[in-house]
């Protein structure tokens, strides 16, 4: 049996196919143990750290950091009995194909094959696109056919007026051909482009009819005038300074091609778009095309929320423990929840799937992008646990450390955009969600408060949900629910509890 142990990059859950290999926490020569951790992936769901499968030593590592492999690609090899000696060399009788490396799946893969006669190449219309799709749409791809213009329906033949007359001067070198015009008072004829340097350059020089009567009427030959105005046409300050003696200033066009020159790939930053980024684009471009989404705004009162909030700091049992507004929204939402059960389901195609437990998702910008880790089974905690859940996971998404499986199976989602100075928003539902609640910022504000305005704290909700399952009904009362919630906590829960 072979001392030197392969290890494939596991399967982490929810279908992963791939991870990035962000640092290695061993070493070639280094002894391992059992469970030690060895590498850090990044998989489109956290940063997770792999541990051994195997005690033994490192003999090779395969992929270097930050380089991103398959599920079940060979990553290090371990020598699980480095005591018994030296490894044996490899045997030197194998057959001449046995000396011949076994190419890997991706290396296969990798292997670009020429297209056969009469095959249309990948990216063509027809042909096979990047990621296997065929390009069918129009304008998709190269073209594999040079362009045909047909003639404009009742376009106006060559040689009549289009209010441009050009005086035709022979070019010394060839240009693109110009469309030839007509005038029709005079009957000359030109082509319809100007050189954009007149007639010194040799080139053809552009003029409108009023300028072009202009100049015959002060005697001046437009083929020797310079041109000043749009594309180097010949204007009427020209044509006078021409009459007058002056010589026009050519228009600069040196500071427009520096200007157009500094807005290249030099000014662009280019971002390869995976792990949780790529995950939650994906995500999210489903949900939103998809779930039929429907968001509604309800401004509250939370001044009697915010008192209470400060009498339970003081409380001895909780001057340990962090607390936020985000605790109470966590609470009123739970709560509204057991009132409104349908709010917390699933489309399903051709059923709904009401669940009876609440894994509340809480939206965490990262590093790494946003995700949302969930508090599983956050109905059953009282409100101690579910601040001491909502600590924990803030703080483990912060540190990157959040684990797959904490965020996967969520049924409803808070993201609290308040942190960020924002009153509300329109959240996206995260897929397989119902209803998503986005918590404003606490700003101070007049309020009209028992007949008077005087200054109060207020807030903002917006509840995003499926209109498949939540009609306008069933959204509303319950986004009032989390509102009477929070303008007086204590009266709802003796009304509700």
């Amino acid at each position: 049996m072979s001392r030197i142990k392969t290890f494939n990059l596991p399967d982490l859950g929810e279908g992963l196919t791939e991870g990035e290999i962000l640092a290695w926490l061993v070493k070639v020569g280094d002894t391992i143990e059992l469970n030690q951790p060895i590498v850090e992936v990044e998989t489109a769901k956290a940063a997770v750290e792999i541990p051994a499968k195997w005690a033994g030593q490192v003999q090779a590592i395969h992929h270097p950091e930050g380089t991103t492999v398959e599920v079940g690609t060979p990553i290090i090899a371990i020598d699980t009995d480095p005591g018994a000696g030296p490894l044996e060399a490899p045997s030197t009788t194998a057959t001449p194909s046995s000396d011949l490396p076994t190419p890997s799946a991706a290396s296969l893969a990798a292997v670009e094959v020429a297209p056969a006669e009469g095959m249309i190449e990948p990216g063509l219309i027809g042909g096979v696109a990047p990621g296997g799709r065929t390009a069918v749409l129009v304008g998709y791809g190269p073209r594999t056919t040079a362009a045909k213009r047909r003639p404009r329906k009742g376009a106006t033949p060559a040689g009549v007026d289009h209010g441009v007359v050009v005086v035709d001067k022979p070019a010394t070198t060839p240009t693109i051909p110009a469309p030839q015009v007509h005038d029709r008072r005079n009957g000359e004829g030109g082509t319809g482009l100007a050189s954009g340097v007149g007639a010194q350059a040799g080139g053809l020089v552009l003029a409108k009819p009023p300028v072009r009567k202009l100049a015959k009427d002060l005697g001046v030959d437009l083929g020797t005038v310079t041109g000043s105005g749009p594309l180097g046409s010949i204007t009427r300050e020209d044509v006078q300074l021409a009459a007058s003696g002056a010589v026009a200033e050519p228009i600069a066009t040196t500071s427009v091609t520096t200007s157009a020159a500094s807005f290249g790939t030099d000014r662009e930053q280019r971002i390869p778009v995976k792990g949780v980024r790529k995950l939650t684009a994906e995500n999210m471009s489903r949900s939103a095309f998809t779930a039929p989404h429907v968001t509604e705004f309800l401004t509250v009162d939370v001044t009697r929320a915010m008192k209470a909030l400060d009498r339970l700091r003081g409380r001895r049992e909780w001057r340990d423990v962090r607390v936020s507004p985000l605790l109470l929204v966590a609470k009123a939402v739970l709560l509204a929840v057991k009132r409104h059960p349908m709010v917390n389901s699933t489309w399903a195609g051709d059923e709904i799937v009401v669940k009876d437990y609440v894994n509340l998702g809480i939206a965490a910008a990262t590093e790494r992008g946003l995700i949302v880790p969930n508090v599983k089974d956050a109905g059953r905690l009282s409100l101690r646990e579910l601040a001491d859940a909502l600590n924990g996971l803030v703080q483990t998404a912060k540190s990157g450390r959040t684990s797959p499986a904490d965020m996967s199976g969520g049924t409803l989602t808070i993201t609290n955009v308040g942190v960020f100075g924002v009153d509300t928003g329109t959240p996206i539902l995260p897929p397989g969600e119902s209803a998503i609640l986005a918590f404003g910022a606490v700003r101070e504000m007049p309020w009209v408060h028992k007949g008077k305005v005087k200054a109060r704290q207020v807030t903002t909700l917006g509840l995003s949900f499926d209109h498949r399952i939540i009609d306008g009904e069933l959204g509303s009362k319950f986004l009032r629910d989390i509102g009477d919630f929070l303008t007086d906590p204590e009266a709802a829960l003796l009304a509700w509890t």
